[in-house]
């Protein structure tokens, strides 16, 4: 997969589960150029994801019974469409891929009022005993709760990825 793949649709995006909002974009939001501040997009992407972590059961009773949790190993946004203040936005989180140790996610951020894609934060994540800060194989029950709640197969287009990340095997 490259970074020149076709970006989805917003109805395409939307057919995913809603992770966050929709969300009215707040004045305190506006940057110099009178649109969203890029913190914000980030802000709001890695918000959605971690919703979807927790719901996998990582966790801080996750991290502090077993002793492990997630690094951001790798990290790209892409900006596609503008978003401004008192616009409606939503996020949703698909799965990439995953191996034993490591997940790879994009999360997508449409603009409900213009109906665009507005960015995408491809991410990976490698799964680290925090004792020894190295990279830890997933318990098969979290295995299966990342692969139930990423599932690839809810979508029938390719994931907007840049090409240069991912997981290596």
């Amino acid at each position: 997969m490259t970074g020149t793949a076709v970006l989805p649709g917003y109805d395409q995006v939307v057919a995913l589960p809603r992770e966050l909002g929709p969300f009215t974009v707040p004045e305190s939001f506006r940057d110099e150029n009178d649109h969203m501040n890029i913190k914000h997009y980030f802000d709001l992407c890695v918000e959605a994801a971690g919703g979807v972590f927790e719901r996998a059961g990582i966790t801080d009773e996750y991290r502090a019974g077993r002793g492990v949790g997630f690094f951001t190993a790798e990290h790209h946004i892409r900006y596609h469409a503008e978003t401004r203040v008192g616009e409606e936005v939503s996020v949703f989180v698909r799965g990439v891929d995953r191996s034993d140790k490591v997940v790879h996610i994009v999360a997508l951020l449409v603009n409900d009022s213009t109906r665009r894609l507005s960015c995408t934060l491809e991410v990976t994540a490698i799964h680290v005993d925090l004792r020894t800060r190295a990279a830890a194989p997933f318990a098969p029950d979290i295995a299966a709760a990342i692969d139930r709640e990423l599932a690839p197969s809810q979508a029938d287009w390719p994931a907007p990825v840049c090409g240069a990340m991912g997981v290596r095997r």
